[in-house]
């Protein structure tokens, strides 16, 4: 369950369902490596912030009887909605409340450190308040705790998409290395460790975030504003349980029209 950082964006992979692959993918392949029962599905849908995933989310991943769960919402609503960190989180609690009644594993997601981002870098406090409100919850429902904020590894500017909003293959690597080992699941994903990065000066580093401005943040802000009318509805990346990418595995488990 999520936004655009569970559906994969900024790993992009033609034969995955909407053009990438990501963390969740990844982490799919390993559990499923040799396990011909096993299914995954993946709800996220890029864009959404916190109320739409569980209003559009929760109901469809209830019924689909998961035993491993994963829920990373709040991004959006922090980056682009002055969302409250307080009242964000206490709209999460009921819906974690509903998936740790099944029995299922929930895993939940800390939000990244922005600090050393140009422009993001000012939400940095909100992002540190809505994570303890998560761990706070987690700890009340038995919840797993996949912690972006502490994996380190994520301000190397290469683990970042050049949006810097996204992640990049690298970085998705990382975070899916990370949430098998939170989850104590062996797995054959090894650390990437990327070249040096060359020496920059500031001249550098202010053409970069000029850069970033006029290819990525301008224009999202005006497609917010000036919405196309032809866009295609956003979908789920995998509404129905099958067997991951690249794993062989029987037909998905739950027939197309039967889910919620």
């Amino acid at each position: 369950m999520g936004d655009s950082f569970t559906a994969g964006v900024g790993d992009p992979e033609p034969l995955s369902p909407g053009g990438m692959r990501g963390w969740a993918d990844r982490v799919a392949e390993e559990l499923g490596e040799g396990r011909g029962d096993f299914g995954y599905a993946n709800l996220a849908i890029s864009g959404l912030v916190m109320r739409d995933i569980l209003e559009q989310q929760l109901g469809p991943a209830l019924n689909l009887k998961p035993d491993l769960v994963t829920l990373s919402a709040g991004g959006n609503d922090l980056l682009f909605h002055r969302g409250d960190p307080d009242r964000l989180v206490a709209t999460l609690d009921d819906a974690v409340a509903a998936l740790s009644a099944t029995g299922a594993t929930v895993v939940l997601f800390t939000g990244p450190d922005w600090g050393e981002t140009a422009v993001l870098g000012h939400v940095r406090g909100k992002v540190a308040v809505f994570n303890e409100n998560i761990r706070v919850i987690a700890a009340r429902h038995h919840s797993v705790i996949a912690d972006l904020w502490a994996l380190r590894q994520l301000t190397d500017p290469r683990m970042w998409d050049p949006d810097r909003l996204h992640f990049s293959p690298l970085g998705h690597h990382t975070i899916a290395a990370m949430v098998l080992d939170t989850l104590n699941v062996p797995h054959r994903l090894r650390p990437l460790e990327p070249r040096p990065m060359p020496p920059g000066n500031w001249r550098e580093a202010r053409a970069g975030d000029l850069a970033w401005m006029a290819h990525y943040m301008l224009p999202w802000m005006v497609s917010r504003i000036r919405p196309r009318a032809d866009t295609l509805p956003r979908q789920a990346k995998r509404p129905l349980p099958g067997p991951p990418p690249g794993t062989r595995g029987p037909a998905p488990l739950v027939r197309p029209g039967s889910v919620g």
